[in-house]
């Protein structure tokens, strides 16, 4: 054996710190899902003892509602927004979308009730603020964000859905729709979906036609309310 002093001092285990426990468990949830994130898993991505992490996080719910603001300032919007309402809520639209596929376990922590951190409360500011030139009152104003918001999740938890599935089936989604596509036709041909048919003869628009086009249709609805209220 070696004495002490010709052996190489062991690596230093770098400062922990909050910020880099969450972008580790953020990394693993990108990598294997929600479900891969626990204290013990992100201590040993960092070299470190679980009991090091209770330190600094007292618990898993505490983890994710840091992970879940962490992610949420890809959702904001530099600089100002457009100056028309509607490109301004299609811009925050875009970038919450964007956000979802970039890390698809955030819509498994929608029915999670986690504290809200400052950059999620960013977020809703901003939405505020893009509609805050239409001359209505706060509880108007709250329930167009709530309509608009409605639409968003169900959009990004639907197109998540749809996007994993291949994915937790083991396959890709071209091997997934040659299963599914004989028995769908099979069923139509039979007869009993009328209207069904010639939608799936024709095609279906995909999601990106899809979530525009309905986001759309909100914003119209929001537009008609208001062109109510100034009508005498």
């Amino acid at each position: 054996m070696s004495s002490i002093w010709n052996r190489p001092a062991p690596p230093r285990r770098p400062v922990l710190t909050r910020e880099a426990i969450v972008a580790a468990a953020i990394q693993v949830a990108d990598a294997e899902g929600l479900a891969a994130v626990s204290i013990r898993r992100v201590a040993g991505e960092l070299g470190a003892r679980a009991m090091t992490l209770y330190s600094y996080i007292e618990r898993k719910e505490d983890l994710l509602a840091l992970m879940l603001d962490e992610i949420a300032t890809e959702v904001l919007v530099e600089g100002p927004l457009p100056d028309d309402w509607r490109q301004a809520l299609l811009t925050l639209a875009t970038h919450e979308r964007e956000l979802v596929r970039r890390h698809p376990w955030r819509v498994e922590l929608i029915s999670h009730r986690l504290a809200v951190g400052p950059n999620g409360l960013r977020h809703v500011e901003q939405k505020l603020a893009a509609i805050d030139g239409l001359g209505v009152d706060r509880l108007t104003a709250w329930r167009f964000l709530a309509a608009f918001n409605d639409y968003m999740t169900g959009f990004v938890i639907r197109e998540s859905a749809e996007r994993g599935a291949p994915r937790q089936e083991g396959i890709n989604a071209a091997e997934r729709a040659a299963v599914a596509e004989p028995y769908i036709k099979e069923l139509v041909e039979g007869g009993e979906f009328p209207r069904l048919a010639p939608m799936i003869e024709q095609g279906v628009q995909g999601a990106d036609d899809n979530f525009e086009r309905g986001l759309n249709w909100v914003l119209d609805g929001i537009a008609g309310e208001l062109a109510a209220r100034k009508s005498p």
